[in-house]
């Protein structure tokens, strides 16, 4: 069972999505998210397999809320930076973000 501290290691912040590409190359449809986490951690990359309910678009000025403190993963030829969140519904990954707008970089807890 996971405790109050394992979440408390988990480093989780709100950032606006700045472009939004698909990414031919990945082994599942995804999109190359570029994030915009504010001014402590800056821009940040991530693939999402998010294509089922989003255009890339519709993606930009989105905010959405990622794990920060994970270390980079290699998908491909791309180096997604952070973890975005989503959650996986009957119809596709749904983006967990917030529902007002905040500051790049607001923490969650």
């Amino acid at each position: 069972m996971a405790t109050i501290e394992d979440l408390d290691k988990l480093d989780i912040r709100v950032g606006t999505v700045v472009a939004a590409e698909p990414f031919l190359k990945a082994r599942h449809p995804a999109y190359k998210l570029t994030i915009d986490l504010g001014d402590g951690i800056g821009i940040r990359r991530s693939s999402a397999q998010i294509t089922d309910l989003y255009r890339p678009e519709d993606l930009i000025g989105t905010q959405v809320l990622c794990v920060v403190n994970f270390p980079p993963r290699q998908i491909a030829d791309f180096m997604s930076e952070v973890l975005t969140l989503g959650t996986d519904s009957e119809n596709g990954v749904v983006l967990v973000r917030p529902d007002m707008k905040v500051r790049n970089g607001d923490r969650m807890f």
